[in-house]
């Protein structure tokens, strides 16, 4: 939920959960965020290789997928800011308490009511996996603040590097407005730099004053923040395969998400419009008549093959 970061059209699959885009001469070993950094390295690795995370980046979204997604961040980040709020003044967590720049509640909450509706309230309900995520959160606020900087640093950070590639392929795959509605999760507008910002934000954990033990309880519990997400990532993909499949771009298989779409084969402008010298879409319509059916069936096996190579 991030390697070097090229922007969204150079980002590839294991860009995504990676959060360090540049080496900082000016830290320690024993610097937090460079203990996070080591030591959640295999947590990244794992989370990058969920079906839901490579399907994601490939375009492959449904969007009543996605709308679950978006009800599991709600429910996520309203426990995280609700106990963000209650430790704002606390020394373990203060530093990092940027709630202007940061919180994503009114954005997760716009999101919502464009895909459900005004009444979207009466509308999300809590995931199981998500609930146990969202437990976790409050324990961690309630009992043991200084476990919360796992949980921001796993979440926000995550956001400001590999969720900006997820918003593109999500405004592209769904067909969302330019205007970002749908999307305002991955909008932050109170950032002008992430990348400064987010220099920032390591250099305020690096100076949080926090023994070797705490600093590694937090190492600990933001791994364990990478294994909620997992399952809710799981759950969602187990989900998604109960879906019925969405038509995309006149049923063909959406962009890999890699590269300029303008490049790919079965992209076209405005809605699946394209110019009337389109060859692709010319032939699009001719394998829509009854008899070239029966023909293109028969070339299902032999085209497979390149077809699985395409989406590599």
């Amino acid at each position: 939920m991030p390697s070097a970061m090229e922007g969204p059209e150079g980002a590839e699959e294991g860009d995504v959960l990676h959060y360090e885009e540049t080496e900082d001469n000016n830290v320690s070993p024993t610097d937090l965020s460079e203990l996070l950094k080591e030591g959640t390295k295999e947590s990244h690795d794992r989370a990058e290789n969920t079906q839901f995370v490579k399907d994601f980046l490939k375009g492959r979204i449904k969007r009543e997928l996605f709308k679950l997604a978006t009800v599991a961040l709600h429910f996520t980040y309203s426990a995280l800011e609700e106990e963000m709020d209650r430790n704002k003044d606390n020394p373990v967590f203060a530093p990092l308490y940027f709630p202007v720049e940061l919180h994503r509640r009114e954005a997760l909450a716009k999101d919502l009511k464009y895909f459900y509706g005004e009444d979207w309230k009466e509308k999300i309900q809590c995931s199981e996996a998500t609930q146990q995520y969202v437990d976790r959160i409050h324990h961690v606020g309630q009992h043991e603040p200084e476990l919360l900087v796992a949980h921001a640093y796993t979440r926000y950070m995550g956001d400001l590097s590999g969720g900006q590639v997820l918003k593109k392929v999500a405004q592209r795959a769904l067909k969302l407005p330019s205007t970002e509605e749908g999307i305002q999760f991955y909008v932050f507008d109170n950032v002008s730099n992430a990348q400064q910002f987010k220099q920032l934000y390591r250099a305020r954990m690096n100076a949080l004053d926090l023994d070797k033990n705490t600093k590694e309880r937090i190492v600990e519990e933001a791994n364990r923040a990478f294994r909620f997400n997992m399952q809710v990532f799981d759950e969602l993909d187990k989900i998604g395969r109960s879906l019925p499949e969405e038509a995309q771009d006149g049923g063909f298989p959406v962009h890999d998400g890699k590269g300029d779409i303008r490049k790919c084969p079965y992209y076209a402008d405005r809605g699946g419009t394209a110019g009337p010298g389109c060859p692709f879409h010319a032939a699009l319509g001719l394998a829509r008549q009854p008899l070239l059916q029966l023909v293109l069936a028969a070339c299902v096996a032999v085209a497979a093959g390149a077809a699985a190579w395409y989406m590599l």
